[in-house]
């Protein structure tokens, strides 16, 4: 399974906003790396909202989110989810962003897509299937010619067979259906 490298500009990371002062009128946040266990943080939510310019501030929301592919944070998102989130595309990279919004956030199933499902990368779905069936299967010479392997890589993902990620515009991310 690929990992690609995530820089440290790349990294997910979250503007946690002080709502105290935000209702008064005033920003206060604080950007923080998203990618570590979620009692880290908390901790830097906490710090964030004792140094806000309203005494007492309790309440914090996500006001932005960067790093996280397609994958949507909500502005009240459980940290521990977030924190979860983040350390799955650390750890993935953009395919594992992309498999994640595949799964509309189910990081369940995209873990289990990307452990056990993920087939390798292929110039185009139809490559993949060639390659299988010409590994798999003895195919005389003089039929070689007759086979439509772009149809036959259609109808393995139009009945669920199989189903592609693209990341980049070179290569499909094949994997496994159901």
């Amino acid at each position: 399974m690929p990992t690609a490298t995530i820089t440290e500009t790349d990294r997910p990371r979250i503007y946690v906003a002080c709502l105290a002062a935000y209702n008064n009128g005033r920003l206060h946040g604080a950007w923080i790396d998203a990618a570590r266990d979620p009692w880290e943080l908390w901790d830097d939510i906490r710090i964030m909202l004792q140094a806000s310019p309203v005494a007492g501030a309790e309440e914090y929301a996500i006001h932005d989110y960067e790093g996280f592919g397609g994958v949507r944070i909500a502005e009240y998102e459980a940290i521990d989810c977030v924190a979860h989130i983040a350390v799955f595309i650390v750890k993935h990279g953009a395919l594992g962003a992309a498999v994640l919004d595949y799964y509309n956030d189910d990081m369940a199933e995209a873990r289990e897509a990307l452990e056990q499902r993920y087939l390798g990368s292929y110039p185009s779905l139809a490559d993949y299937v060639q390659e299988l069936t010409e590994e798999t299967t003895t195919i005389p010479h003089n039929l070689l010619y007759y086979i439509d392997y772009r149809a036959m890589a259609r109808d393995a993902e139009m009945n669920g067979e199989l189903f592609t990620i693209e990341i980049a515009h070179d290569k499909v991310h094949v994997f496994a259906g159901y």
